[in-house]
């Protein structure tokens, strides 16, 4: 029996309901369907193994191939589509994991052997698409975030998102002990609060790893500093969403921007990390600058609605990203951050950068 989790499930959600409905809807920054753009489905490509199987949009039926070509499996859309409704019900009705047997053998009936397809790089699902402007059918792929489950992260945590701050001042030795013994549930914010009372500040001096340093710098050349000013803004305030503390960061103006200037640049300097996260770039892994999710992304809504940001909807997919994420505070122990340390005679503090949605 398979048990998967809500985010699990949902993927397999979007994989049926696709080809159930047999067309993708784009959504604005919103998250509301456009009624107007839309693409209808040509295909979808299901990796499994180091096998790909093609589910070709026949209408009204979907026709199941091999890699030659060859129809194993023919099935009406409708089909399809009440399984769809079927694993909704699931989905919205159980927590943590749980099993669908009546999906487990939809899944044996159909060829397909994994709740979740192997992925090719950041993209969850590979589509073929008809684009209804070039009149062209195109293979994209997409990564899924689903609203049915837990908020996603976008950024996962790690050390190497450690961000490591100088401290400027003199702190005795028990100053450093007291402020490190300070575990209160918001202990960063109250160590911070407490290396400023005693007269000292910090600056940012660099990223722990030199990796994610230069793959901010791939963004913007500053990005590294703008980041870093966001993380301070996070753990001394009490906001958390990107879009409030970005006020924040222009009020402190780390860049030294020409403030007459009627540009949000702060704004859409992280508009473009946040992208560059969603579709492709990882701390640990150099980065050349393309995305690697091709299509965008898909989100499935609470009520099932599953919507699109496709590529060619750019700026509405910054706008979404930029209004439902905030930043997240991980584990101080697991990710080695939030205390004061010493090296080379001078005092320091990481803060560490994680990215989860709304």
């Amino acid at each position: 029996m398979i048990t998967q989790n809500k985010g699990e499930w949902s993927e397999l959600y979007v994989f049926l309901k696709l080809l159930g409905d047999g067309v993708l809807y784009a959504a604005d920054a919103d998250l509301n369907k456009i009624e107007d753009l839309y693409y209808p489905l040509i295909e979808i490509l299901r990796k499994e193994d180091e096998q790909v199987k093609h589910y070709v949009k026949d209408s009204p039926n979907i026709q199941v191939k091999d890699d030659k070509g060859n129809v194993m499996l023919k099935l009406p859309m409708s089909e399809f589509e009440s399984k769809a409704k079927l694993l909704l019900e699931a989905i919205k009705k159980y927590d943590s994991t749980f099993a669908v047997p009546e999906i487990e053998k939809f899944m044996d009936i159909i060829k397909c052997t994994k709740v979740k397809a192997d992925s090719v790089d950041k993209s969850d699902i590979t589509l073929v698409l008809h684009d209804c402007k070039t009149l062209r059918d195109e293979q994209f792929g997409f990564s899924i975030k689903s609203k049915l489950g837990h908020a996603s992260t976008l950024l996962n945590p790690g050390k190497t998102n450690n961000f490591i701050y100088e401290i400027k001042g003199n702190l005795t030795e028990q100053n450093i002990k007291e402020i490190n013994s300070i575990g209160t549930s918001s202990k960063i914010k109250d160590r911070l609060q407490k290396i400023n009372e005693a007269g000292c500040s910090i600056e940012f001096v660099k990223i722990e790893s030199d990796n994610f340093y230069a793959n901010l710098q791939m963004i913007d050349s500053q990005f590294p500093l703008i980041a870093s000013e966001y993380l301070y803004q996070r753990y001394t305030g009490t906001e958390s969403s990107i879009k409030d503390i970005t006020e924040k960061v222009k009020a402190a103006n780390p860049c030294n921007f020409n403030k007459d200037l009627p540009q949000n640049l702060y704004e859409h300097k992280i508009k473009s990390f946040l992208t560059a996260v969603a579709l492709g770039m990882t701390p640990a892994k150099s980065w050349d600058g393309r995305f690697q999710a091709t299509g965008g992304y898909i989100v499935v809504r609470e009520d099932g609605e599953i919507l699109c940001y496709h590529i060619y909807n750019h700026n509405e997919f910054q706008d979404y990203l930029f209004k439902n994420t905030r930043i997240e505070t991980p584990s101080t122990s697991r990710y080695d951050f939030g205390y004061i340390y010493q090296e080379d005679g001078k005092n320091y503090i990481k803060l560490n950068l994680q990215v989860r949605f709304i």
